[in-house]
């Protein structure tokens, strides 16, 4: 039967591990709903990630990023991205996890927080996946905070040493990784998706 699972409009991130070993991190987009809402003759949408580029130094664009000329639109270049589908070796050169996400800018900050909550902390996978995330992207200048993803003697700690806080969405991560059993997927739980194993 098929599966009841939502799928997200704009970006998707999947991750595939198989019995070999072989791993494809991939994340595609449309941008926005819809993306430029013109249809290819295939029958699919075309992506608008022109937004990607700066078309006015200091203006923000779709998500609220502000860039300057470095990014402006010229031949021959491609846009700034968020999207990064991350694999990761251990020291032996062997496959170790493999991450991706959804959410616009808040892409990076959500891979990242898998990976070192991962090696870094030793979290367990369901652990890595569901500790509170963070997100900052210089402009503006706030640090977002999941819903109750901080203490409030934490919340007073950055706000005494002047940082401005927000509370909103910190992307939508996947994460699979080795463990001593074999493989173990995740989704957050925060989105819709499903990790499943064969």
């Amino acid at each position: 039967s098929p599966l009841a699972v939502r799928e997200g409009t704009e970006t998707t991130a999947y991750l595939v591990v198989d019995a070999a070993g072989n791993a494809v991190a991939t994340t595609t987009t449309l941008n926005a709903l819809y993306g430029s809402v013109f249809v290819a003759e295939a029958g699919f949408f075309l992506n608008n990630t022109m937004d990607d580029f700066t078309v006015q130094p200091g203006t923000a664009n779709m998500f609220g990023l502000v860039q300057g000329e470095q990014n402006a639109i010229v031949p021959g270049k491609r846009p700034l991205s968020a999207m990064s589908p991350t694999i990761v070796l251990d020291a032996r050169g062997r496959l170790f996890l493999l991450a991706g996400s959804r959410g616009g800018p808040r892409i990076i900050s959500g891979v990242t927080q898998l990976i070192v909550n991962s090696i870094d902390h030793a979290m367990s996978t369901t652990h890595a996946m569901r500790a509170p995330r963070v997100h900052h992207q210089a402009l503006p200048d706030e640090l977002v905070a999941e819903t109750g993803g901080l203490s409030a003697a934490v919340r007073d700690s950055l706000t005494a040493m002047g940082h401005t806080l927000a509370e909103g969405g910190v992307g939508l991560p996947a994460l699979i990784r080795r463990v001593p059993t074999g493989w173990e997927g995740i989704v957050d739980a925060r989105r819709g998706g499903i990790a499943k194993g064969l």
